[in-house]
């Protein structure tokens, strides 16, 4: 699977952790930073990501920041892009099933790695369900 992946600095020591395990585990890692703990504005690489999964570069997305809520904000201006802040397994297996999440956002300053790990597993995992869930994901974007 194709992965987009972003953080500002304060997710940066999480995203390298994480590039690590999706690589080892045989997905492609596309890596739009941040590259180290030097200050960056989260905007620029939640944009990055999003337009990775616009185009279809990428299948999905993962996005960090020191609370998950600036780059959540920032990928959900993109149509099409459903980012969902999680912080538990259950969370990022309903935002798949339930809400067809295409971006997991981590709050990179409140989670431990086991659980970040655990997030992506159960994100990765995930398949959306449809169903009911169709008509209210249909409804989410404005245009």
């Amino acid at each position: 699977m194709n992965i987009a992946i972003g953080a500002d600095h304060a997710g940066f020591e999480l995203k390298e952790k994480i590039k690590q395990l999706l690589l080892e585990e045989g997905h492609t890692v596309l890596d739009h930073g941040a590259y180290s703990t030097d200050r960056v504005d989260y905007p620029d690489h939640a944009h990055s990501v999003a337009k990775d999964l616009e185009s279809g570069d990428a299948d999905l997305g993962i996005l960090l920041c020191g609370s998950g809520n600036g780059i959540a904000m920032t990928a959900n201006k993109h149509q099409g892009i459903r980012a969902a802040l999680c912080w538990l397994p259950e969370l990022a297996a309903l935002a798949r099933e339930h809400n067809d999440a295409n971006v997991l956002v981590l709050p990179a300053r409140f989670i431990e790695p086991a659980v970040a790990f655990a997030c992506i597993a159960a994100f990765l995992e995930g398949e959306f369900e449809g169903g009911r869930h169709e008509d209210r994901v249909a409804k989410i974007p404005c245009a």
